[in-house]
């Protein structure tokens, strides 16, 4: 159950359109203005020398950010919401918040792999040492942590491979080691109303709101969610580091919150077909998805989750570059592209064997990542049929 911005008890169905909405503040127009604008003005001295009104300066938010900024903490359970341009930057901003020199971080090895290079390179600059772990280690992570473990970053299910992770045992195993280690989620795939990280023991939820909340691959946008204790160290963060959302991705961001339940029931729905009918073709030895009931993370994503969306991989049995390329190249409803959570269809060959350290990855043959868009599934199958004899044809 949710809450109104008025606290009226609400399904999530119906918070995501109210949320963050005052129709009267704005002369009756039913969508928050886009605010657009560095220079805030103040009536008096007294005002300026006070800055406790509730603008100061564009940066540092408008009524079209606050308004988005509340509806996402309302829906994930927070105390506080920091927009950013991207998810990538709402990432860094997190990391940022919690960690200094000297400082010991574990990361889960199945993480968006822009997370790692950050850590690799700009943590470790800074003098903070990443240790990956096994996304499958679930209170074991206890025996990982140190005197100076900072924070542990999940991400369930796990990018590119879609392992599901135990988020309230490492939580858990996090609280009993020190109340000075945070937990940090990232929660793209899942979206507050398909899973509440906070809820599972993280003390922040970092979304790229590019992907489903948006909707419609047209801007970029990125949030950061974050209990009680974890808000005034993310607020510095995004603060020190000059972090802010375009006035126009905001707008975006919103109106894609209006219609976020609807279209991830079809996300959900058409995946789930596409999922189960690849699970029977014979070009294929593993369908990656924690919604199928025989997936390794199943019962995971069951207690954890309310519902699954698009986006999932598949393991083709080896072929040819040709052959594959025959595939891919002849499609006319998936497109090839990076990102994802939008309207359209996608798919994009993966190789992620390089760069798993605690948890390599020995699958054999190529490894493709699915988004399933809003077209009809029908549709999508018949495309991906197509695929299939073409990609038999160049093997001959």
């Amino acid at each position: 159950m949710a809450t109104t911005d008025d606290d009226t008890p609400v399904t999530p169905a119906t918070a995501v359109v109210h949320l963050g909405r005052e129709p009267h503040a704005h002369h009756g127009f039913v969508n928050v203005p886009v605010y657009r604008g560095s220079t805030v003005l103040y009536p008096t001295l007294a005002s300026l020398d006070a800055m406790t009104q509730a603008y100061t300066y564009g940066r540092r938010g408008t009524p079209t950010v606050r308004a988005l900024e509340d509806a996402l903490t309302r829906l994930a359970g927070g105390a506080d919401t920091k927009l950013a341009a991207s998810g990538y930057q709402a990432v860094t901003t997190a990391l940022l918040a919690f960690v200094e020199a000297g400082d010991h971080i574990l990361m889960v090895d199945t993480t968006y792999q822009p997370t790692r290079q950050f850590c690799d390179y700009m943590l470790r600059r800074l003098g903070v040492e990443t240790e990956y772990y096994d996304p499958l280690i679930g209170s074991g992570i206890a025996r990982l942590i140190r005197p100076n473990t900072r924070l542990v970053y999940v991400e369930s299910p796990g990018s590119q491979t879609f392992e599901m992770q135990d988020v309230p045992a490492i939580a858990a195993a996090a609280r009993a080691a020190s109340d000075k280690i945070w937990v940090l989620a990232d929660n793209t795939w899942a979206s507050p109303l398909y899973c509440q990280p906070l809820a599972l023991g993280a003390d922040v939820s970092i979304e790229a709101g590019t992907k489903y909340l948006v909707g419609h691959a047209d801007a970029l946008l990125g949030s950061v969610t974050s209990n009680k204790r974890a808000a005034r160290h993310i607020e510095r963060s995004a603060g020190h580091l000059g972090v802010c959302p375009g006035s126009e991705e905001t707008f975006l961001g919103l109106r894609g919150l209006r219609t976020l339940d609807v279209r991830l029931a079809r996300h959900q729905e058409t995946g789930l077909s596409l999922a189960r009918w690849l699970q029977g073709r014979t070009e294929i030895t593993r369908v990656m998805h924690p919604a199928l009931p025989d997936d390794p993370g199943h019962a995971l994503w069951k207690r954890d989750c309310k519902g699954s969306t698009g986006l999932f991989a598949v393991l083709l049995r080896p072929v040819s570059r040709r052959a594959l390329a025959a595939f891919l190249d002849g499609l006319k409803l998936f497109g090839m592209g990076y990102s994802w959570g939008g309207y359209e269809s996608l798919v994009i060959p993966f190789d992620c064997s390089s760069y798993r350290t605690a948890a390599p990855w020995t699958g054999e043959g190529q490894t493709l990542r699915f988004h399933a868009g809003l077209e009809n599934a029908d549709d999508l199958i018949a495309d991906l049929a197509a695929g299939f004899d073409r990609m038999a044809a160049a093997s001959i």
